[in-house]
């Protein structure tokens, strides 16, 4: 089987609200879809979508004219000697990984792990903790959810402090909590908020650091019994050591920032190997991306909430997102991706 076209779609999403977070608000998802046709009528699709300020269209749009001709282990071979940024290699990978998986006759997370298993529970994505968060939350409580997730670090802590105890107040035993700060705070407001956790049913905190390194990670993490967790930071940290050292319980894992979900199932074994869980989430990507995401998280298969459930922020997208019931995204069991595209948003 051989790659025959290679075409890229751009897209621009609107969101319904402003997505708010500590490096900064944005309130459209732009990107690029690739698109591979292979000589046997297959269709590989991959999502290009880095976060604003991030580059990466112009590596996409000159390299992929040179995979048609190639053979499948020819195109990956090319792409693992390149250096593409993130967010390209990670079409090109999911693109690939879809033909392959299509080819071999299984879901994506199956060909990733035989045993995936393709019901993969969810967090709720409820934005930025403010005085609106307890109605949200009880909101996605009536949908399904069992752990939520809210945006810290966008007030100073003994207002984000009362907010989240009014969250919990609000909350049936048994639900849980996750805090994303994106690097908000200095090292003594991240001790303040951390101890102002006590109590509260926070089973995970991202990036608490504005100037994360490992020796500060670490001493923050043995400070508490919530999971501590990297995201934005991997690629600028040594990662063999940040897995080696443990400095924090947990991974969170996107796979347009990380370079496509082969690299990232590779780093998720390599921290399962040293004790540490990893966590799924998109970058509020279309549903190309957010499959993507989605089939890696299944294939980890570690039980864990992942943060899959974002389409529901855009107004419309390229195509069909995954179906998300009781809290719980359920994939299909068609070969590869299973994506359909909505042709009237490519262009």
């Amino acid at each position: 089987m051989r790659i025959q076209n290679s075409q890229v779609f751009h897209y621009r999403l609107p969101l319904k609200a402003p997505w708010r977070s500590a490096q900064g608000d944005f309130s459209t998802r732009s990107g690029w879809l690739l698109c591979l046709e292979t000589d046997t009528g297959l269709l590989g699709w991959g999502d290009c979508a880095p976060l604003p300020g991030g580059a990466a269209s112009d590596t996409l749009l000159h390299w992929h004219n040179g995979l048609p001709g190639l053979d499948l282990t020819q195109a990956q071979l090319r792409l693992n000697q390149s250096a593409m940024a993130p967010a390209a290699r990670c079409a090109v990978d999911t693109a690939l990984a879809d033909l392959a998986a299509q080819q071999s006759g299984l879901p994506l997370a199956r060909w990733l792990n035989p045993d995936a298993d393709l019901n993969v529970p969810c967090n709720a994505a409820l934005g930025a903790l403010n005085e609106t968060a307890v109605a949200r939350a009880l909101a996605a409580l009536e949908d399904g959810f069992e752990v939520l997730k809210l945006k810290v670090g966008l007030a100073g802590v003994a207002q984000e402090l009362a907010w989240l105890r009014q969250v919990a107040d609000a909350l049936p035993p048994g639900i849980r909590l996750r805090l994303d700060a994106n690097r908000a705070w200095s090292e003594s407001d991240a001790q303040r908020f951390i101890a102002g956790l006590n109590g509260l049913p926070v089973e995970m905190l991202e990036e608490p650091l504005a100037r994360p390194d490992l020796f500060r990670l670490t001493a923050l993490q043995q400070q508490t019994a919530i999971a501590l967790a990297l995201d934005e930071s991997l690629p600028e940290l040594d990662l063999a050591q940040a897995i080696s050292t443990r400095a924090v319980r947990r991974l969170v894992l996107k796979p347009m920032l990380l370079g496509g979900p082969r690299v990232s199932l590779d780093l998720a074994l390599q921290a399962h190997e040293q004790g540490m869980a990893c966590v799924v989430t998109t970058t509020l990507d279309s549903a190309v991306g957010t499959l993507a995401a989605a089939h890696l998280a299944a294939a980890l298969g570690n039980g864990l909430h992942h943060g899959l459930a974002t389409s529901s922020w855009l107004e419309r997208d390229v195509g069909r997102a995954p179906r998300i019931s009781g809290g719980v995204m359920r994939l299909g069991a068609q070969p590869g991706l299973g994506f359909e595209p909505n042709w009237d948003e490519l262009s």
